[in-house]
C-alpha cells in the first residue's frame, strides 16, 4: 500500500497530502479544529468574496490586526462586513489554513488579496469552480472557465500583488462545449501559481454523476506544479484509489467530511497499513456531536450555536437508526441542554 505523501504548497509544507475543501457554511474554523484533530493536513476557509473586502476595506485592516483569531462576543450578529469578516475568521494555532476569495476583477482582488495575507493564512487561493448560479451569473467561479484570458489577467495580478502562495481551484470544464482542465491548469502554471485544484465535473454536473478522475490525471501530465485532486472522496479506499489511478499529489476532501472529521484518521491509516480503520461507533459520533456544538455555541452564543448545529446533526447521523426522528425534534430544539438531552437520549438507543 502507498504510503501517506508529504506536500507543499510554494514553501508552505503541508503534514500530510490531506486536505479539507472550502465548504460555504461548513468549514468555519470549529469544524476546520475538528477536522485537523482527525488527521487533516491543511484546509480552507469558507468562499469569501473580494469585492465584498473591497467594499469594507478600512474595517479588513482593523480585522486584520486585532480580530483574526479571537471569537466574537457572543451573539455576535453575521451582518454587513462582520459577515464577510466571520468566513475569514482563522487562529494563527491551526495547521496550514488557506484564504480562498472569488470575483472576476483583477485589481480588486489583487488588492484584497494584498492585504488578506497580512493574516494567519498560508496561502491564497481563488475559486474559478464555484457552479452556484448566483456566482456564475456574476462571470466569478467556474464562469472563469468559459473565460480564460479574464482567468490568466486575475492570476497574473495576484502572483504580482502576494508574497505567500497562490493557488487556483477549478473543474474539469465548464460544459462539454466550454474549458478544458488541462489547458487552464497549464495557463496556472505559466501565471506562477504554486498548485492546482481539480475538480472532476463540470459545471453543469454541479455535483450529480461521476467525477472524472481521468481529468485529475492528464492534469498532472500536463503540469509541473502540485495538482490536488477532488470529487467523490467518501471513503479511504477512494482515497488510495484517487491516488493510484491519478498520480496527484494531494487529495482535497469536501463534501465527504461533512458529518465526518474521521475520514482524515482513516485514510492516514488505510494509506499507511493497507487495512481499513472501524468506522466510529454511534456514542462516538454523538460525543463528536455535542462537542462540535460546545465549540459553536463557545464562539457563537448559544442561540446561532444551536441554530447552525441542525445541519451538523443531520450530516452526523445520516444512515444511523431512528436519525429522522431525532432531526426532527433537533430542529425545534433552542438551547444547549435541549440538543444534549435529545442527543443524550438518541445515544442511549444503541447501548444494549
Amino acid at each position: 500500500m502507498e504510503q501517506n505523501r508529504e506536500l507543499k504548497i510554494g514553501n508552505v509544507k503541508l503534514k500530510n497530502c490531506l486536505i479539507l475543501g472550502p465548504m460555504a457554511g461548513v468549514t468555519d474554523l470549529v469544524f476546520r479544529r475538528l477536522c485537523e484533530e482527525q488527521g487533516c493536513g491543511a484546509a480552507y476557509t469558507e468562499m469569501v468574496s473580494a469585492k465584498a473586502l473591497f467594499y469594507h476595506t478600512d474595517a479588513l485592516d482593523g480585522f486584520l490586526r486585532e480580530s483574526a483569531g479571537a471569537p466574537p462576543k457572543p451573539g455576535w450578529a453575521f451582518r454587513g462586513a462582520d459577515k464577510t469578516f466571520g468566513l475569514m475568521r482563522a487562529d494563527e494555532g491551526e495547521g496550514p489554513v488557506a484564504l480562498q476569495l472569488f470575483g472576476s476583477e483583477p485589481e480588486i482582488i489583487s488588492a484584497m488579496a494584498a492585504r488578506a495575507e497580512e493574516g494567519p493564512y498560508a496561502w491564497i487561493d481563488i475559486n474559478m469552480g464555484c457552479p452556484v448560479p448566483k456566482i456564475v451569473n456574476n462571470g466569478e467561479g467556474s464562469a472563469l472557465m468559459k473565460d480564460p484570458r479574464q482567468a490568466e489577467r486575475i492570476l497574473k495580478a495576484l502572483v504580482r500583488s502576494v508574497k505567500k502562495p497562490v493557488t487556483v481551484k477549478f473543474r474539469k470544464a465548464f460544459d462539454d462545449n466550454q474549458g478544458d482542465a488541462v489547458e487552464f491548469a497549464k495557463m496556472a502554471e505559466a501565471c506562477g501559481v504554486s498548485a492546482v485544484a481539480v475538480h472532476g465535473r463540470t459545471r453543469q454536473q454541479f455535483y450529480s454523476g461521476q467525477a472524472d478522475w481521468d481529468v485529475i490525471r492528464r492534469v498532472k501530465e500536463a503540469v509541473r506544479i502540485p495538482v490536488i485532486g477532488n470529487g467523490d472522496l467518501f471513503t479511504a479506499r477512494d482515497a488510495a484509489a484517487m491516488l493510484n489511478q491519478t498520480g496527484c499529489d494531494g487529495l482535497m476532501i469536501a463534501r465527504g467530511a461533512r458529518g465526518n472529521p474521521w475520514i482524515f484518521r482513516e485514510i492516514l491509516y488505510y494509506l499507511e497499513t493497507g487495512e481499513e480503520r472501524s468506522r466510529p461507533a454511534p456514542e462516538e459520533i454523538c460525543e463528536m456531536l455535542l462537542r462540535h456544538a460546545r465549540l459553536l455555541i463557545e464562539d457563537l452564543g448559544e442561540k446561532l450555536g444551536v441554530c447552525e448545529m441542525r445541519k451538523h446533526v443531520v450530516w452526523y447521523t445520516a444512515g444511523l437508526p431512528h436519525s429522522s426522528q431525532l432531526r426532527n425534534a433537533v430542529n425545534q430544539a433552542e438551547t444547549y441542554e435541549e440538543l444534549r438531552r435529545l442527543i443524550s437520549g438518541f445515544a442511549a438507543c444503541f447501548i444494549s
